[in-house]
């Protein structure tokens, strides 16, 4: 242990953002998505990421892990520039984070324990025991039984496949996780459900979460901050600090009906 952290103040490490953007440029068929984002992601927050249709909340979250190529600018993860590291460098970077795309991306032909144990199979050679058990290690932590190992994904309803997705995203035990509108498609019942576990696995994981998202719900519940993709760029900060930004898609989006019935709520619920 270092003198700093005996003495009781955080590390320079543990100060380090684990994802630091700088001018990040994405293009797509010649039209720019993205003109110059910054944006860091501090270690142990969940970031909210919202936006208008089309304003490339999903294209961030893919760039960031490398499933997009940036036209400029530069992405580190970890302390380590994506774009200037080795294949083994970016390997072992990678098996630090989890992902769960939309509808859960699972695998069709494989059961819900060998979609799991994909990354294991990635990262390690395991005796076919230990997947097996960590598998259902996994299918607990996210709040699913043990018979849901043997399952296909097209046995499941559409939260049980976000369930399955996120226990493979936590299969290497990351610290980092990216969300890619986990609650889409669900409804109001199992879409609390989910923030409610996306919340508790990240206090007792210790996780930090990148979350792409339309819904107010979720921001409200469990988003430390919110970037919001405006004119191609970022602004970020917290619910009450975005209220009161002047920009119309902000005032519309947080100060309109659906905003002040699902943040006004929160107060009420608070008193």
């Amino acid at each position: 242990m270092s003198e700093t952290q005996a003495n009781g103040h955080a590390s320079v490490e543990d100060e380090a953002p684990l994802v630091r953007v700088r001018g990040l440029v994405t293009r797509i068929g010649g039209r720019t998505i993205h003109d110059g984002i910054d944006f860091d992601l501090r270690r142990g927050e969940v970031l909210g990421v919202v936006g208008g249709s089309g304003a490339g909340k999903s294209v961030l979250l893919r760039t960031i892990v490398g499933l997009m190529i940036p036209a400029a600018g530069t992405i580190e993860v970890l302390g380590r520039d994506m774009a200037q590291i080795s294949d083994r460098e970016r390997h072992r970077v990678e098996a630090q984070w989890g992902v769960l795309f939309q509808d859960g991306a699972l695998f069709s032909s494989l059961t819900v324990a060998e979609n799991i144990d994909v990354p294991l199979k990635e990262q390690f050679d395991l005796a076919s025991h230990l997947l097996v058990e960590i598998a259902q290690l996994k299918l607990s932590l996210v709040g699913l039984g043990p018979e849901v190992a043997a399952m296909h994904p097209a046995d499941l309803s559409g939260g049980m496949r976000k369930r399955a997705g996120l226990a493979r995203a936590l299969a290497l035990d990351p610290a980092l996780l990216f969300l890619d509108e986990p609650t889409a498609g669900l409804d109001p019942i199992s879409a609390s459900d989910f923030d409610r576990l996306i919340g508790d696995l990240k206090s007792s994981l210790g996780l930090t979460v990148f979350m792409v998202t339309h819904d107010l719900d979720s921001l409200v519940a469990i988003c430390d901050r919110i970037a919001v993709l405006i004119d191609k760029r970022l602004k970020i900060g917290t619910i009450a600090e975005l209220r009161r930004d002047p920009h119309p898609w902000l005032q519309a989006y947080f100060n309109g009906p659906r905003g002040r019935a699902a943040l006004d709520g929160k107060v009420a619920q608070a008193r």
